[in-house]
């Protein structure tokens, strides 16, 4: 912060930070919604995309090792404005991509800023709540689901409308760059260390324990794993599993992941409510089972009215999962942005896994998108439920 600067206040920061959330959901929104007309764009099938898919997030799990790393250097303010302009500038790529080279290329930097982004506003994020006499972890992250809604509508409407993906993606890119600009000085200029982080046990020299080698963390790491299956599930083949599966038009495909979104962002909202009275560990268990009843409709319904159903209470119980240990990362012990390694590598590498095991279960003749969804996010939910007082320690709970 330039000397004589004034910080901004509290309420600044919180509506800076509650628009980076709401653009970076706006973008992945856009891109996911339109995947049946972007994979039909470059000509390539279900089971290339899913290794398409891969490479983006091959990129984010080798960025998590360095999160940390690059905040510390540059403080997570710098980080949202230039990552978040790199960010939204990947959009026209993909839009532009006819060709598997160039479609990698924008999926690779989507994939990769991604990551930095993510920990530089959840870092933000968990300390402003913490000091806050109500949390906002939820709500912010309601924010972000609110944006995914939002491009969800957006790309169902232009494409009923006959835009194409790459006009659609460069006029978003435009007016979310210009958001990102705008609201990066309200952003809090030093990062400072979490009022709530979780304490450590001091080594034999007195030094701190190794966060990257204790139980929580591992299970951290299988909990954020098991989350963002459920999540790539449910969102990234929505549109898919209405197109292949039940035969719906673009518009109908794009409404499936809105009506996913819409649930993840109503639940969202009150999510901070209940997590003060239930506490994080059963909230985290419930909202992985509603998830799991909500997907097994989605995904093994007949009909598109019930499918669309079930992507709506799949979106309820997928909501809280991601506030609560993205919280638990946060008030992890080392540096700000350390204990964001752990949650981003099982992120990563689930994220890496997920779209390759369906693009590969679903181009079998034995499956269909829906029975691959199915056989890979439900067994991610029960795991969920079984680790979620490992990954979030009573002393977190809080």
């Amino acid at each position: 912060m330039r000397p004589g600067a004034r910080e901004p206040s509290a309420r600044r920061v919180l509506f800076s930070l509650a628009v980076q959330f709401f653009v970076n959901g706006f973008v992945y929104a856009s891109f996911i919604a339109r995947l049946p007309q972007i994979r039909d764009q470059v000509g390539i099938s279900l089971a290339t995309l899913g290794l398409a898919l891969t490479a983006s997030s091959l990129a984010g799990l080798i960025a998590s090792f360095f999160t940390a790393r690059v905040i510390g250097w540059f403080g997570s303010r710098q980080v949202m404005l230039i990552g978040g302009l790199v960010y939204v500038a990947a959009l026209p790529v993909i839009g532009w991509s006819t060709s598997m080279p160039l479609l990698i290329a924008g999926l690779v930097a989507l994939g990769l800023i991604d990551v930095f982004i993510d920990v530089a506003m959840n870092l933000q994020g968990s300390v402003l709540s913490a000091e806050r006499e109500r949390p906002v972890m939820s709500r912010l992250h309601g924010l972000w689901s609110l944006g995914t809604v939002s491009g969800g509508l957006t790309a169902a409407l232009v494409a009923g409308a006959g835009v194409t993906v790459s006009q659609h993606y460069l006029a978003a890119a435009i007016v979310l760059a210009g958001a990102v600009a705008i609201v990066a000085p309200g952003l809090a200029p030093v990062d400072r260390p979490h009022p709530q982080q979780a304490a450590t046990t001091p080594g034999p020299a007195g030094g701190r324990t190794r966060w990257a080698l204790s139980r929580p963390a591992v299970a951290l790491t299988v909990a954020a794993a098991a989350a963002v299956v459920l999540d790539v599930t449910a969102g990234e083949w929505a549109a898919l599993r209405m197109t292949d599966d039940l035969n719906a038009t673009a518009r109908v495909a794009a409404t499936a992941f809105a009506a996913y979104t819409t649930g993840v962002t109503v639940a969202r909202f009150a999510g901070d409510w209940i997590a003060v009275r239930l506490g994080r560990v059963r909230l985290t268990r419930t909202g992985s089972t509603i998830a799991a009843a909500g997907l097994a409709v989605a995904c093994l319904a007949p009909t598109q009215i019930l499918a669309l159903v079930g992507f709506l209470v799949a979106g309820l119980g997928t909501s809280v999962l991601e506030p609560q240990l993205a919280d638990a990362a946060a008030r992890a012990p080392g540096p700000p942005g350390s204990g964001f390694t752990q949650l981003f590598a099982g992120h990563r590498v689930a994220a890496l896994a997920a779209p390759a095991l369906i693009g590969t279960l679903a181009g079998t003749p034995a499956l269909d998108v829906g029975a691959a969804m199915a056989l890979t996010a439900l067994p991610c939910a029960a795991a969920l439920a079984l680790i979620a007082r490992t990954a979030i320690p009573p002393r977190q709970e809080a």
